[in-house]
């Protein structure tokens, strides 16, 4: 008997094999290709705005200064009767980017920021709504709770055409 091999050595090496060697199974994530259903995850209404950074430069200091308390708003929100993107048309990156004193303001607050945009896409119903109207997590500023029900969000971003 002590010349017999301890399988229990083995286990894990065999678990490993069969894991590795199953079939991948890849799930692209299904994005959404039209307003109708974009309308039932979001059930709200998603309006958009175009406007310059400088005419809506004090907004957007003040968003991104009330990051913090924003974020646990992002994470439990659920349903909105209305989302509102600011499109900063002259802060988007083809055009260089926010002026200095938004970017240095985002820099101030750069981890705070970082975590709003991955609140953002982990959450299906505002996911939805950017992604809706062609704007990345990456150039979202800022988020504003204007009222209950009501999210504006600041992009540096050009609207799609």
């Amino acid at each position: 008997m002590a010349n017999v091999p301890r399988l229990g050595r083995y286990i894990p090496a065999v678990v490993a094999a069969l894991i590795l060697a199953r079939p991948q199974a890849t799930f692209p994530a299904q994005p959404v290709t039209n307003d109708k259903p974009v309308s039932v995850i979001v059930d709200s209404n998603i309006r958009q705005e175009e406007t310059s950074s400088k005419t809506e430069a004090g907004k957007v200091i003040t968003a991104i200064d009330r990051t913090r308390e924003n974020i646990g708003t992002v994470r439990k929100t659920t349903k909105l009767d209305t989302v509102d993107i600011v499109f900063l048309t002259d802060a988007a990156r083809s055009e260089g980017g926010p002026p200095p004193a938004i970017e240095n303001k985002v820099k101030q607050h750069k981890d705070d920021v970082a975590e709003l945009r991955q609140e953002i896409e982990a959450n299906a119903l505002l996911f939805n709504a950017i992604d809706s109207r062609r704007v990345l997590a990456e150039d979202v500023l800022a988020v504003e709770f204007d009222n209950p029900g009501k999210i504006v969000i600041y992009a540096a971003a050009k609207p799609p055409k």
